[in-house]
């Protein structure tokens, strides 16, 4: 179903309210542009999909009703970008959320297992891809497209319903649920411009000083990538302003020398060295910090590959993803501050935390047989 009208969009939302699933992905562009563009808005239950063009209806008030109705699970597959275009064009928070990408690595697949692999294991059917690099904005649509952009919520409230399903009978369930409470978390930090120097490429080589320039220019990259809708690449480059960061220059003739700094306004080169002189102000208790992982010593990378082979013995036992149930840098806490570790609290130490303290004290081991690695 193409939906361009208000009538029709109307008319299919009051009978989507009626289910308690909502499949729901997006397709947008954002090449050339700071704000994505939402292009298409496809939702589905169990009984029709939908393709609702916001480029033709104005009012899309009945769709955020829906993606706001707490007594609907909206089903993605892999979200965290479809909720980004969503808040931004339909100024809503989804929820509650299922994302089969998540759950799917909870039962037995890959982390991030493609859409396409996932409709083939659940509903044995494979998806064409002809359309991954559509420029979804131009009109008409034709019907491959549509039946492309379809699929991709088609077959959710099926898979939906078995992966709930295998999840009770694996008694998962109550391991899955949280994860998919904190999905939309990352939301507000990508919105705020003073959080923009995290996604700063090796920002982590940057001393506290350096961090604080990083954060006042990036919130000014951000401000102006936004107000003029434009990429924020297209304003300085990471590596331009990681350059800014190094050099702190403090008037024009020191940034221009530079590279890439010509296309700067005297307006612009004004308003950066502005923010790095407000960074080079701060005291030091109000600079920034990144978080890093403290790096392991040579003997405890060692013991870390053993952990993580056990880790990989769990993973295949239990099909849950190794990822998912903890990362080297989860197992180097474990090593360090055991208590505070996530390996130590709810499902994780029963699949296994308590299999890598026993590992740890000696009790228990590995051993080679054929081609796998088993517990002694």
């Amino acid at each position: 179903m193409y939906i361009q009208d208000g009538q029709t969009l109307r008319a299919f939302c009051e009978r989507a309210a009626s289910s308690h699933v909502l499949a729901v992905d997006t397709e947008f562009l954002r090449e050339k542009t700071y704000f994505p563009k939402l292009c298409l808005i496809q939702l589905g239950t169990h009984d029709e999909a939908a393709a609702i063009d916001p480029l033709s209806i104005d009012d899309l008030s009945p769709v955020r009703a829906l993606l706001e109705d707490p007594s609907i699970t909206k089903v993605f597959h892999a979200c965290s970008q479809d909720l980004e275009v969503i808040a931004h064009a339909l100024g809503c928070t989804v929820g509650p959320l299922f994302d089969t990408q998540v759950a799917a690595s909870f039962l037995g697949m890959r982390q991030q297992v493609s859409y396409g692999a996932l409709v083939e294991a659940f509903s044995h059917v494979h998806l064409p891809k002809a359309e991954s690099l559509t420029d979804w904005s131009r009109r008409p649509l034709d019907p491959d497209q549509l039946s492309y952009a379809e699929d991709d919520v088609r077959y959710l409230p099926a898979i939906y319903d078995a992966m709930i399903s295998e999840l009770i009978a694996k008694d998962r369930l109550g391991w899955v649920l949280p994860e998919m409470e904190h999905l939309g978390d990352s939301l507000s930090v990508q919105r705020d411009p003073r959080s923009a120097f995290f996604r700063l490429k090796r920002a982590t080589s940057l001393t506290r000083r350096q961090l604080g320039v990083a954060r006042e220019v990036c919130a000014w990259r951000e401000a102006f990538a936004a107000r003029r809708d434009i990429p924020r690449k297209w304003v300085l480059s990471d590596e331009v302003l990681l350059e800014i960061c190094k050099r702190t220059p403090c008037d024009e003739a020191s940034l221009r020398r530079i590279r890439q700094t010509d296309q700067l306004s005297s307006r612009d080169a004004a308003a950066i060295t502005s923010a790095v002189a407000k960074a080079l102000a701060l005291d030091p208790d109000q600079l920034p910090k990144l978080e890093h992982h403290e790096r392991p010593t040579q003997d405890q990378e060692s013991i870390i590959d053993l952990m993580y082979a056990l880790l990989r013995v769990i993973s295949a036992r239990e099909g849950i993803a190794t990822q998912v149930i903890a990362t080297r840098d989860d197992l180097l806490e474990f090593i360090q501050s055991k208590e505070t570790s996530r390996l130590f609290t709810t499902w994780r130490y029963e699949v296994a935390g308590k299999y890598l303290e026993k590992l740890l004290t000696g009790e228990i081991g590995l051993t080679v047989k054929g081609n796998t690695i088993e517990l002694l």
